[in-house]
């Protein structure tokens, strides 16, 4: 298996020829790395005009490295051969670096780049990234993959330190500044290279003042375009030390977002709560990312903070609220679950109110760990609740409640992991004997009022903002709850109508597709040169899509419709259009060309004539399906019962708008992003 690691993006804040002053200094050999134990120049080459240098070395490594494994090997030291070209026009610098040592069981690759800054032409970017691909290696495969990635670590590290040490040697020596390649006037004779550049040919620049030194320590890369690359002071200061293995797993999953999420990509912070989540594993991380960009995509969750407005009843009764921090700086969240009448909040909000409140804590917590981090200085990505079980009764434990809050809790675990830092439960009853061992690490039970006592809760939370109802100082505006009134209660056939809204009830609609039953949405337009725009996504399989327009009316497909053979098809439930016994090109007629979608697609459709418009999501059977023979009547039945004969698409219509240009969706698209997600969904838009 091919492992495959990136480093971030590394920012020195010296120009390009003085970093290449710094790194020529390392060769043959550096003390500050004792496994670099020498190397020497095989060939060198130069362009005409001097501008193009290319270096190929061959380096000897002193691997840290078992003896058992070195005397089984029989090598002591390992060889690879460093190719290094340097650009003096273009000021790059890129090295090339493979292993020559059993190279025939053990595939290293390693590639550098030194560019100059693309928005300060005064600073150097270093990139590093590497394969390893270990086939066979004496049955110590295990071994030698974690030795490499140590080394792989190690070498990370150790060139920064290398690069600073020799710029600081620099600089002791006098030289702060080295001038810009320039083209030689006449055509310059052969002449030998010179290694290192001499002292003679640098100078002080006269603009290099601690100004202007102080200015460029100030600055910061602030990623957040699809162009931009993470800084490695950048994940410090904001995401914290990680390992340089989750360094590029943060990277790679970033760049695939970039590369097939259309529109807006998460933060990295959010990237990196789901990669935790999964132990940095790079497939399962992928996967449940996308479900859960589908999810906030389809119930429009980045918008709730400003678009839901919390009814009265929650502000009078819903006991909790957010509290200043704890002392590590996390937001600290209090909820007075015993004074808080839950069957009366479920019997008068439903499930779906009490969900997009839960929801809308979380999201108000994502914004506070935002702020909280710039204010500190240092990354915060979760938060604590402090849980007051004072008052808890029987009454906490109606099923309905229950219910409910495994629901939402379901909800949360799927769509923030790793936001919850600590929980903090107070005059609990004594049940903390069942809670396991790992689950106490994160979860402090207090029964009674020993939260008081030394290692309770001050430990945590300081002095001055302990509630007032915890018998400290700080007032807490949380509201004190209380019964709500069974005047406000809803009907039953009410709740049961709201129930499981935030799964159904939003911008889409979903519909399945079976292998035989296509699925058709009628578009009616009345005027030409109306526009009708698409989107959808694809998770599973491959799909058809066409538009068909006709000037007949397509009736509905009657109840009874059975499919071939006189059996009810499973797609007969599907909102089939088009007649089985319309002609195509008599009685309808196609208006885009057909497309076989395996992620989905966008577009957009000018009307060139008035009447019903058809979008239709057809099942493609793979080639590899398809046989020379016809199948058995019972085998196509049959299959049409399995799951991989059947897709599921949502839909969602936008509404009029009045011209072409307008016609764009406005709304964040995941596309090839969702593959791997559970859901998918498709969206068409009328417009004159």
């Amino acid at each position: 298996m091919v492992q495959e690691y990136q480093s971030p993006v590394r920012v020195y804040k010296h120009p390009f020829e003085l970093i290449m002053a710094a790194y020529v200094r390392r060769f043959p050999k550096s003390p500050l790395i004792p496994v670099f134990v020498d190397s020497e120049i095989v060939n060198e080459t130069q362009s005409k005009d001097g501008s193009t240098v290319v270096t190929e070395r061959r380096c000897m490594i002193d691997i840290e490295a078992p003896r058992l494994l070195k005397r089984i090997a029989g090598v002591d030291y390992l060889y690879f051969l460093q190719k290094n070209t340097l650009n003096h026009r273009d000021r790059t610098l890129h090295i090339e670096v493979r292993n020559e040592t059993f190279s025939n069981r053990v595939i290293v690759y390693e590639s550098c780049n030194y560019t100059v800054h693309p928005e300060n032409e005064d600073w150097t970017c270093f990139e590093q990234t590497a394969s390893l691909d270990i086939k066979s290696f004496f049955g110590f495969e295990n071994s030698a993959e974690k030795i490499a990635m140590k080394q792989y670590a190690s070498s990370i590290k150790k060139g920064k330190e290398m690069i600073e040490y020799y710029l600081r040697e620099l600089e002791d020596e006098g030289v702060t500044y080295i001038p810009h390649w320039t083209p030689p006037v006449a055509p310059a004779a052969p002449r030998s290279i010179a290694r290192p550049i001499p002292e003679s040919s640098a100078q002080t620049g006269p603009d290099s003042t601690d100004a202007d030194a102080d200015a460029g320590a100030d600055a910061e890369i602030v990623p957040g375009s699809p162009d931009d690359k993470l800084d490695a002071d950048y994940i410090r200061r904001y995401l914290g030390d990680l390992t340089p293995l989750q360094e590029s797993c943060l990277i790679r999953l970033r760049q695939w977002l970039q590369e097939t999420h259309k529109g807006k990509i998460p933060k990295d912070q959010h990237v990196l709560r789901f990669l935790r989540a999964r132990d940095f594993n790079m497939d399962k991380a992928r996967e449940f990312l996308c479900q859960s960009l589908t999810w906030r995509k389809q119930h429009q969750v980045d918008f709730l903070l400003d678009t839901w407005e919390r009814p009265q009843l929650l502000q009078d009764y819903y006991t909790g609220g957010w509290h200043h921090h704890d002392r590590e700086g996390r937001p600290l969240y209090i909820l007075r679950l015993g004074q808080m009448d839950t069957k009366g909040l479920v019997r008068a909000l439903g499930e779906e109110g009490l969900l997009r409140q839960v929801l809308s804590i979380n999201e108000e917590g994502l914004r506070r760990c935002e702020e909280n981090t710039r204010v500190f200085g240092r990354p915060i990505s979760c938060w604590t609740c402090l849980v007051d079980l004072e008052g808890l009764n029987m009454r906490h434990l109606w099923r309905p409640g229950v219910k409910a809050l495994l629901r939402i809790i379901e909800v949360v675990e799927a769509n923030y992991p790793e936001t919850l830092g600590r929980l903090l439960i107070l005059r609990a009853p004594r049940v903390s004997p069942l809670i396991d061992e790992n689950t106490r690490k994160k979860f402090l039970v207090y029964a009674g009022n020993d939260y008081k006592d030394p290692g309770g809760l001050v430990d945590y939370i300081d002095n001055e903002i302990i509630p007032d109802f915890l018998r400290g100082d700080c007032m807490c505006d949380i509201p004190e709850g209380g019964v709500v009134p069974k005047s406000l209660y809803r009907t039953a056939e009410e709740l049961e109508s709201e129930e499981n809204r935030l799964l159904t009830d939003s911008i889409y609609k979903c519909a399945s597709i079976f292998k035989g039953a296509p699925y058709e949405m009628l578009i009616e337009i009345t005027e030409a040169s109306s526009v009708i725009t698409w989107d959808f996504d694809v998770c599973k399989g491959d799909v058809h899509f066409n538009i068909y327009h006709s000037k007949r009316v397509p009736q509905p497909p009657k109840k009874d419709t059975l499919g071939a053979h006189g059996i009810t098809s499973p797609g007969a439930v599907n909102a089939q259009m088009i007649d089985r016994n319309w002609v195509l090109g008599q009685d309808y007629s196609m208006v885009e060309k057909a497309l076989i979608c395996k992620e989905g697609e966008s577009g957009s459709h000018v009307t060139r004539w008035p009447g019903c418009y058809i979008l239709q999501w057809r099942f493609h059977s793979s080639p590899a399906c398809s046989a020379s023979s016809l199948p058995r009547v019972d085998d196509v039945l049959a299959s049409l019962q399995v799951s991989s004969h059947k897709c599921k698409i949502m839909y969602y219509t936008e509404g009029s708008m009045t011209s072409l240009q307008s016609s764009h969706s406005g709304f964040s698209q995941l596309s090839a992003a969702t593959t791997s997600s559970s859901q998918s969904h498709a969206s068409s838009t009328v417009s004159r």
